[in-house]
């Protein structure tokens, strides 16, 4: 017997790593299975859906491994459901063109614009100076909410670096308004979809049959780069050859599984960093399904 009709909000990032989930949504993929997509776009990142997701203001999200996952510990009621994009996440790092900044290992002693405390741009750099030995002082950060709010931080040297990924801010680096000094490599899998407790208890069978889709449309779109690649660059401003390099180094998820190995890869950088206590007790990070 067919489901109820559920409406499930998800949330992620204006980016072009959604864009397999956006297709299936105006294909009527998700409607087929009496699902009703409600789309938020949180232009603050992971920092801002996990509050969303820890106040119920969201069902399921598409977010940053490490970002959820140092939620979660945290006490977030949510569970990671499955890997989203399996590949690293490139972050590019920037300054204004205003700022004498040019070297990347001039970096760590200057103010970092952030989009809020436990987003990526946040761990990320933090993950980066400790690999250099170096250990970031809270004084050097500033909240600015999202790509929006660090561009008038940077151009008026209130801050001097920001972490963000390299393709969503290769526009403003083309448009003169910031200039790219380094780049940054998630070391593991960059996204993750992640499902607050609430409704994994509640709507099981319905969250089962949206991952079947997400992961049949991230297939679809990883078969069709002739199609895909144009789409990309004209939804998302980017030039052709931007967006076909960003393709060809993205890989999508097309199944729920999720590495265990991965996943303490992330937790012991983020105790590394210091940004969860030495003897911080895990709790389940990952979804056991109930039905198969």
């Amino acid at each position: 017997m067919k489901q109820e009709k559920k409406t499930i909000r998800i949330g992620g990032v204006p980016e072009h790593f959604n864009l397999p989930i956006h297709l299936a949504n105006e294909a009527g993929l998700f409607a087929d299975k009496n699902i009703d997509i409600d789309w938020v776009t949180y232009a603050g990142g992971t920092g801002e859906m996990t509050a969303a997701l820890e106040n119920n203001d969201v069902d399921i999200c598409i977010l940053l491994t490490e970002g959820i996952t140092n939620a979660i510990i945290n006490g977030n009621p949510s569970k990671i459901i499955s890997e989203y994009v399996t590949t690293p996440l490139c972050w590019g790092i920037h300054t204004s063109v205003n700022n004498p900044l040019n070297e990347y290992s001039k970096i760590y002693d200057k103010q970092y614009a952030i989009s809020r405390n436990g987003s990526g741009s946040h761990l990320m750099a933090i993950i980066d100076a400790n690999g250099q030995g170096i250990q970031l002082k809270e004084s050097q950060f500033e909240i600015i909410k999202n790509i929006d709010g660090a561009l008038p931080s940077l151009a008026n040297l209130e801050t001097d670096v920001f972490y963000w990924e390299k393709f969503t801010t290769k526009p403003f680096v083309d448009a003169g308004e910031l200039k790219r000094i380094g780049e940054f490599p998630t070391p593991w899998s960059s996204f993750v979809i992640a499902a607050t407790n609430n409704i994994l208890n509640e709507s099981e069978e319905a969250v089962i049959e949206l991952l079947d889709v997400i992961h049949e449309s991230c297939s679809s779109f990883m078969s069709n780069s002739e199609t895909v690649i144009p789409k990309v660059a004209e939804r998302y401003n980017l030039k052709l050859n931007d967006a076909e390099n960003w393709y060809h180094r993205t890989e999508w998820a097309v199944n729920g599984w999720i590495s265990d190995k991965m996943l303490q890869s992330v937790v012991y950088n983020l105790k590394l960093a210091q940004i969860i206590p030495e003897h911080t007790e895990i709790p389940e990070l990952i979804w056991k399904r109930s039905k198969v």
